[in-house]
């Protein structure tokens, strides 16, 4: 039995590849599958299950794609109704692989197709649970993303969770391994540990969720407190895991239409495409397209885009570093976005070269800015989490976290100069570029965000004063 965890870290996912005596399971596909096939052909195995755990909402399975490649089926747990052809297994209902056998375990409360696979090596005994988005190391998933396809509110889902958990695998020993499909970083939970594989008795001990003496109450309140919203791409990401979607090489193919300066620039103005830059913040900050958006591909790239951009059939023209346009095709359509309609050939270079007019942002050192506070006074605004600004933040900044912007866009002056940061510079870029997009341009980003605030010796506190953006 070979049991491998394909973490994708920007996504936060975790996809696994089960192989025994000659046949594999795939549970929880990235989009890209091709990596799963040349792997099994590698091993001289057949792909015979393609397992999901429930409608995914943050990213795009390939279970369409892989299924349709290898011929292996599709299996649900109870609930489920795709619109393609699938299995939907009945809880406890056994799948042999090799030597091994999967057992489905429904556990309905973060969705209620939401379904658990327990392995079972070829003893018999339990060796471990794939837990999708029901149970995660440190949390569980948010109750709150099924409640319109389920026709229940958010508490209701959290009681049926309690009950999942309870009744299917707290009573599971406590040395079977748990392989959960995310992990820190994730908005399919609050609070998740940063490691990604643990035990069961582990979780029991330092799972807020698992707490043996905990009532359905105290459960549904824990669970439902401080609940973020979730990001707006995620009900299209449902839908399009539910009802099937595009194969991945014709997104690609689509995206990978080179066009020149002029091609470019006619292509956004007769689309209405949205500009996409993805190189580094330095390089987008010396010099970029005016109007276009800046998410870095080497920060959390499709999580933002899906939290910024929000609506997944927008058309998007790339601006990147040519060896990286497939990877930024491909990061997109993980979450949805499958209208890439060509980039920049030459990237930014190519538009300057072309004598096309451009734009930077102004950026300082943490240093030059602590001497401009002590000076000047200037506003400042914290673009991070409310968690983190909560944590620690500047004496007097104002709040306006990244994933809400566009509800702040009145709060920012238009008389004078601002300073805006996150925590390490990549998220203060993206606001910068929104900002900019806006017509907002009397900003000045300050270098290495707040880490480097501090260490530059400026004032801070962890009071959210007066003065806070509500």
């Amino acid at each position: 039995m070979k049991i491998e965890q394909i973490y994708t870290g920007c996504l936060a996912q975790g996809a696994y590849y089960i192989e025994s005596n000659g046949e594999v399971a795939i549970i929880d596909p990235l989009r890209e599958v091709q990596p799963y096939i040349d792997r099994a052909k590698k091993d001289g195995a057949t792909i015979k299950y393609i397992f999901e755990t429930h409608f995914h909402a943050d990213f795009v399975s390939g279970h369409v794609t892989l299924s349709q490649k290898t011929g292996a089926p599709i299996v649900y747990g109870p609930n489920a109704n795709p619109d393609f052809e699938a299995i939907i297994a009945q809880d406890n209902q056994e799948f042999s692989l090799g030597e091994i056998t999967f057992v489905v375990l429904h556990t309905p409360g973060h969705t209620m197709e939401s379904t658990t696979f327990l392995l079972r090596d070829k003893t018999g005994k339990d060796h471990a649970i794939f837990t999708g988005d029901t149970l995660f190391l440190g949390d569980v998933g948010r109750p709150d993303l099924a409640q319109k396809a389920a026709n229940m509110t958010q508490e209701e889902l959290a009681g049926t969770l309690y009950e999942s958990l309870r009744n299917k695998i707290m009573p599971l020993a406590d040395d079977v391994i748990v392989y959960p499909a995310h992990g820190a970083g994730s908005a399919c939970g609050k609070n998740m540990m940063k490691e990604t594989v643990d035990s069961l008795g582990n979780q029991k001990a330092v799972n807020y969720a698992l707490r043996s003496d905990m009532t359905k109450e105290e459960f549904i309140k824990e669970v439902t407190d401080g609940l973020l919203p979730p990001p707006a791409y995620f009900p299209l990401n449902v839908k399009m895991n539910k009802e099937g979607y595009k194969n991945i090489e014709e997104v690609i193919a689509q995206g990978e239409t080179a066009l020149t300066p002029d091609e470019f620039e006619a292509a956004a103005n007769e689309t209405g495409a949205l500009m996409l830059d993805v190189r580094h913040q330095s390089e987008f900050a010396v010099g970029h397209i005016p109007g276009s958006i800046f998410i870095g591909l080497d920060g959390s790239f499709a999580p933002w885009v899906g939290d910024l951009v929000k609506d997944v059939h927008q058309p998007i023209l790339l601006i990147a570093d040519e060896e990286r346009i497939e990877e930024a095709i491909t990061k997109l359509s993980r979450v949805g976005f499958d209208n890439t309609i060509g980039y920049l050939k030459g990237s930014f270079a190519a538009w300057k070269k072309a004598s096309k007019e451009y734009d930077t942002v102004s950026s300082i050192p943490a240093s030059q800015f602590k001497a401009k506070l002590e000076n000047d006074k200037p506003e400042i605004f914290d673009v991070r989490k409310p968690g983190e600004y909560q944590s620690e933040h500047v004496i007097d900044a104002q709040h306006t976290p990244l994933s809400e912007l566009n509800n702040y866009l009145s709060v920012f002056p238009d008389d004078k100069t601002f300073y805006i940061h996150c925590a390490g510079g990549y998220r203060s870029m993206i606001a910068a570029s929104i900002l900019k997009s806006r017509g907002i341009h009397n900003l000045i980003d300050i270098q290495g965000g707040y880490k480097a605030i501090k260490e530059a010796g400026v004032s801070t506190t962890n009071y959210v004063c007066p003065s806070t953006l509500k």
